[in-house]
């Protein structure tokens, strides 16, 4: 892209993420070189598209009214490039995927397998936990639990079925009940979850055809499963995990599983993306490969 659109690129990229820094990241450039450009892109302009503090960076009126004209633009000449990209033998180019920490670990096998069939093809990997909308924050692609794709999406399933598990410190089982049914559960040690999308994480359970959901009461809430994790193996309580996450601690012991035969295997990850009229050819490989279980290469 020249330089007249990566300046375009980089106003869209600070007005997206509110930060100098994080769009110089996300740009691969360095601040001050971003700084630079914005700079001479308001001078030819002749005016302020950013207002500046020391502690933050916001949208002016005339700024505001430049994105929201440009970014329809420059959607559609990213479509043409690659449209024209498309035409091309061997893919090349950059795909960016957003995804959940654990939907990353999921997706990687397949990422590493897809560098080495096409060396000309770069890839930016980046996982978070909040749902973000991969169109408007310029990602090619999304990785989440299927049960959080949004309905506009075109998903792929990735194949491996996810399992959750209860889990508890042995200390903490020592001192307490063991349950035996969801509804043994004491609601007040249930460490409490949020989602991405705010909204509080129901426990669910299943047996037998029987579907029960639980509403942890617990006073500890986090957005981290990695944090949840420490919680539990400290004895905060009761936790809620996707299975890989402590499947290390209850093989060693820290960890001691509840209520297994309530919590059955689930549909998994996949990966999602909106609907393209013109892909390009590494979007298109990429897809192509994922549909053909390359996800599963090196994992056994």
């Amino acid at each position: 892209m020249d330089a007249g659109l990566k300046g375009l690129e980089a106003v869209l990229a600070i007005a997206r993420r509110g930060s100098f820094r994080a769009a110089a990241l996300d740009l691969g450039m360095s601040t001050t070189a971003l700084s630079h450009a914005i700079a001479r892109l308001e001078a030819s302009l002749g005016v302020r598209l950013f207002n500046r503090t020391t502690r933050s960076v916001s949208l002016s009126d005339a700024g505001r009214d430049f994105v929201e004209r440009i970014a329809p633009a420059l959607a559609e000449i990213r479509v043409a490039m690659d449209s024209a990209r498309s035409q091309r033998e061997t893919p090349t180019g950059l795909l960016r995927i957003n995804a959940s920490v654990q939907g990353g670990w999921e997706i990687t096998p397949l990422v590493l397998a897809f560098l080495r069939r096409y060396p000309e093809m770069h890839i930016d990997l980046v996982t978070e936990g909040r749902l973000v909308d991969i169109v408007a924050e310029g990602f090619d692609m999304g990785v989440r639990p299927a049960s959080l794709v949004p309905r506009d999406m075109i998903a792929l399933s990735l194949g491996k079925p996810q399992r959750h598990a209860v889990v508890a410190s042995p200390a903490w089982v020592a001192a307490h009940f063991i349950p035996l049914t969801p509804a043994d559960l004491p609601l007040h040690d249930c460490i409490r979850v949020r989602l991405p999308n705010g909204a509080l994480f129901r426990w669910q359970f299943e047996k037998d055809g029987e579907v029960v959901q639980v509403d942890a009461k617990g006073r500890l809430t986090l957005d981290e499963a990695v944090i949840a994790r420490a919680a539990v193996l400290d004895g905060a309580g009761i936790g809620f995990f996707i299975e890989q996450d402590v499947a290390e601690d209850i093989s060693a012991g820290r960890l001691i599983r509840l209520l297994e035969d309530w919590t059955p295997p689930r549909p998994g990850f996949s990966l999602y993306y909106p609907g393209r009229r013109n892909p390009s050819a590494g979007f298109a490989a990429f897809l192509a490969m994922a549909r053909n279980g390359a996800a599963r290469i090196g994992t056994g």
